[in-house]
C-alpha cells in the first residue's frame, strides 16, 4: 500500500492533496481526497472498480506527478490512524430533523422538556474510532475523509466511540453519543447520552472536537435571541426523553429544528456565463425551475448534476425562483431526488383588505 500527502501554499493559497493505492477485493484502487487545508476534504477514486497492481500503480504513478507539476510538495507521511478512506456504505444513518412549526416555536422556547442546541452551520458528520482507525461517515452512512486535525485529536481517546455532530473548518462540533467503549447508547434517553457525552470528552484532550452546549429553560429564550443576533444558522430542540432513531420522521418528531435563515438544496441544471448555474427542483414528476446562483470565486464551478445548497431570503409564488440567492457548495451527502419544492418558503401574500 501506497500514499503521499502534498501540499500547495502558492498564490496565497493553503491546499492538501492525499492519494493513496490500496488493495481492494480481488485487485488495486487509486483514491485521493483534495481541499483546503484543515477543512472536509472532498474525496473521490480514479479506479470505480478494483484494477491490477500494474493499472493501479500506472494512475497512481501519474496522478503524483500531475500535481507536483502544479506546485504541489510532498509532506509528511500518513500514520495509520490518517490513511484516506475510499467511500464506503456503512449501514450508520444520522438522525434528521424536520422544522419546527412556526405555532410550535414559542412552546419549545418555555418548556422544560426540550434541550435547545446551537445549530451548527458545517458538515453533518458521524465520527468513529475502532482501535486506532478513525472512520467518519455523512448524513447517508457513507465514508469521507475528516480534516487531519479532527482525527488527531479523535485518537486521542482512551476509548472506542461514535459521536454525532457537525464539521466546521477543523473543528468538529459534537451533539450526540451513539456508543462508548463498545456500549450501544442508542436506546438511551437524551439528557443522559448528553451528560454521558459531556463527562467522556473530559477523559482526554481534544483540541478539534467540541462539546455543543445545551440549554434547558428559562435559559433558552434569551440563548435564543443571542444567537439570532449573532447571525448564527439556527437552533435545534432535543427532548430528553427522545431515543437515537436514524432517518427523518413522516413529520414532526421528538427532535426538530429551526433556522433563523433559509437554505435549500437544489440540483444545477446547467452553467451559465459569468460564473452562474441554473438550479432546478423537483416537484412530483415536474422539474421546477429555481433560478440562478453566482459561484464565488474561491468555489470550484459545479458540475450540472451535482447537488448544491443555497441560502436564500424567500421564493417567489408565481416562478419558483429564490430571492437574494447565496451559494454555499455543493452536497454530496445528498440525493438528487430529495431536492423538491417542498423545501422552499415562499414570499407572503399580500393581504387583502376589504373595505
Amino acid at each position: 500500500m501506497e500514499s503521499i500527502t502534498l501540499y500547495c501554499r502558492e498564490n496565497g493559497s493553503d491546499k492538501v492533496y492525499q492519494a493513496s493505492l490500496q488493495p481492494q477485493e480481488q485487485g488495486y484502487v487509486v483514491n485521493f481526497a483534495f481541499g483546503r487545508r484543515g477543512s472536509t476534504l472532498t474525496t473521490g477514486s480514479k479506479t470505480p472498480v478494483p484494477v491490477s497492481y500494474v493499472v493501479a500503480k500506472t494512475a497512481y504513478d501519474r496522478l503524483v506527478r500531475q500535481k507536483l507539476a502544479t506546485g504541489y510538495t510532498q509532506g509528511p507521511a500518513l500514520t495509520e490512524s490518517l490513511q484516506h478512506q475510499p467511500p464506503t456504505p456503512t449501514g450508520l444513518r444520522c438522525m434528521l430533523l424536520n422544522p419546527v412549526a412556526e405555532d410550535e416555536l414559542e412552546d419549545l422556547l418555555q418548556d422544560h422538556v426540550h434541550w435547545m442546541q446551537e445549530k451548527m452551520d458545517g458538515r453533518r458528520m458521524l465520527l468513529q474510532k475502532q482501535g486506532k482507525v478513525i472512520t467518519s461517515m455523512n448524513r447517508l452512512g457513507v465514508t469521507f475523509t475528516p480534516p487531519e486535525t479532527i482525527q488527531q485529536s479523535a485518537a486521542q481517546s482512551p476509548e472506542d466511540f461514535i459521536l454525532d455532530g457537525e464539521a466546521v473548518g477543523d473543528v468538529f462540533h459534537v451533539f450526540d453519543i451513539l456508543s462508548l467503549a463498545g456500549e450501544d447508547l442508542r436506546q438511551s434517553r437524551f439528557a443522559t447520552r448528553y451528560f454521558q457525552l459531556r463527562d467522556f470528552l473530559r477523559t482526554f484532550r481534544h483540541t478539534h472536537i467540541k462539546l455543543v452546549e445545551s440549554y434547558c429553560a428559562p435559559e433558552k429564550e434569551p440563548w435564543f435571541q443571542t444567537l439570532k443576533e449573532q447571525g448564527k444558522e439556527g437552533v435545534v430542540f432535543r427532548h430528553m426523553d427522545a431515543v437515537y432513531t436514524p432517518g427523518r420522521p413522516n413529520a414532526g418528531g421528538p427532535c426538530l429544528k429551526h433556522k433563523f435563515y433559509e437554505t435549500a438544496s437544489f440540483v444545477v441544471a446547467k452553467n451559465n456565463d459569468k460564473r452562474s448555474v441554473s438550479l432546478l427542483l423537483f416537484e412530483g414528476d415536474k422539474i421546477k425551475r429555481a433560478g440562478n446562483v453566482t459561484i464565488p470565486p474561491n468555489h470550484a464551478m459545479p458540475k450540472a448534476g451535482s447537488v448544491v445548497e443555497c441560502r436564500y431570503l424567500y421564493a417567489f409564488w408565481e416562478s419558483g425562483s429564490i430571492y437574494q440567492p447565496v451559494y454555499l457548495g455543493v452536497r454530496e451527502d445528498i440525493r438528487a431526488a430529495e431536492c423538491t419544492t417542498d423545501q422552499l418558503k415562499y414570499k407572503a401574500e399580500p393581504t387583502l383588505v376589504t373595505v
